[in-house]
């Protein structure tokens, strides 16, 4: 449900007073005014850009994810594994932010190959009563 809605609607439809927005929401009274004030129709946030504890080491983990993505599926390592060695060169972050660059490194690689994985699927379409395959004249699949 979009908040900024519903707030819009609390004070303009049903006439409740701002205190009661407050109690029912939980947003400061200050809040709500700017958003009633406003003429968005979503709040917007501003994400600072910071800098990440895994910077120091996208290089390396850029290179590891490279030479991991030309081995089989069975000898690639996790983004577990990936993790346990980065700690070993003096990465301390978490281990969810190797596991989101990772996320993002295979979306980045798979739009560059504008593939959905591993490639790309021709749908078979048959005409009813026809099979996959093609038969000879004496009925053998060819």
């Amino acid at each position: 449900m979009d908040l900024l809605s519903v707030i819009r609607r609390w004070h303009l439809r049903e006439h409740l007073p701002i205190r009661e927005i407050e109690r029912r929401s939980g947003l400061s009274r200050n809040t709500i005014r700017k958003y009633l004030r406003a003429d968005t129709v979503e709040p917007q946030f501003k994400a600072p850009d910071r800098p990440s504890k895994l910077d120091r080491f996208s290089e390396k983990l850029t290179g590891w994810l490279c030479v991991e993505a030309r081995k089989s599926r069975k000898q690639r390592r996790t983004a577990k594994q990936l993790y346990k060695d980065l700690g070993a060169l003096g990465y301390d972050g978490s281990y969810g932010r190797v596991a989101a660059f990772v996320r993002e490194w295979k979306a980045e690689r798979q739009r560059e190959q504008r593939s959905s994985g591993r490639g790309t699927f021709v749908p078979l379409a048959f005409q009813p009563g026809e099979c996959g395959f093609r038969r000879s004249r004496a009925g053998i699949p060819i």
